[in-house]
């Protein structure tokens, strides 16, 4: 016996997501507007179905489902190139939008997709085998970023993740290492762009850009400078 799990995603109107996901390299395999609007697309293994529903609000939506793969960087630059190429840019706010690379607290390495329908597609590949729940950091500033990042990806939220980031850095009598200060300032930026405060974006980027890192720093954590450099451009 062989099973099969394919998530079917609403969206208020099939074009602009199809245009998305053919963006990304996907294929179109199938495409009906009436009856019902229903949509079909893949990309080798991954199959994502859609249905048009017009009440659907994108910006409040939750639906989301999650793709493991074997080559989370190998799929990322893929998508990345191609949006690059149909949009001139990565968009990295609004909607769509394309997440950086991560590896989170609980063995997984990912990054986050949400398509013109406000679809979140997770795309991750496990990096340890224990998958267990790991208790928050106390330290302050890895706390901040371990809270401030279940905030803007797990939970889309935004503000929540910049009320933790600005709180933190305003802790008196502690300082962040460069490499703290570093992500915690990407992510800043990150939220502050979703959240269309540019000012604050731009503080972030200026502060992460100015922070000095040894040749090994950049080599460790070459994910977050290449969100710096995708929020910059």
């Amino acid at each position: 016996m062989a099973e099969t799990t394919i998530p079917i995603l609403p969206c208020p109107d099939l074009c602009p997501v199809l245009d998305f996901y053919t963006a990304l390299g996907f294929e179109v395999t199938h495409h009906q507007t009436s009856p019902n609007p229903y949509a079909v697309v893949r990309y080798g293994g991954i199959e994502l179905h859609f249905f048009g529903v017009k009440q659907h609000d994108p910006a409040t939506s939750y639906s989301t489902c999650y793709v493991r793969t074997d080559d989370v960087d190998g799929l990322h630059e893929a998508f990345r190139r191609g949006l690059k190429e149909a949009y001139g840019k990565v968009p990295t706010r609004g909607l769509p939008r394309f997440g950086a690379v991560r590896n989170t607290s609980h063995g997984v390495r990912q990054f986050l997709m949400t398509d013109p329908g406000g679809n979140c597609v997770r795309i991750g590949t496990v990096t340890s085998d224990d998958q267990s729940h790991r208790p928050a950091p106390k330290e302050t500033f890895a706390r901040a970023l371990h809270y401030a990042s279940l905030f803007a990806d797990s939970k889309g939220d935004a503000a929540g993740a910049a009320r933790v980031i600005d709180r933190a850095l305003r802790t008196e009598g502690e300082r962040p290492t460069a490499v703290q200060l570093l992500r915690l300032l990407v992510l800043r930026a990150d939220v502050a762009g979703r959240l269309g405060d540019e000012a604050a974006r731009e503080e972030a980027l200026a502060g992460a850009a100015a922070v000095e890192l040894t040749a090994e720093e950049r080599e460790s954590f070459r994910d977050d400078l290449a969100r710096l450099g995708e929020l910059r451009g």
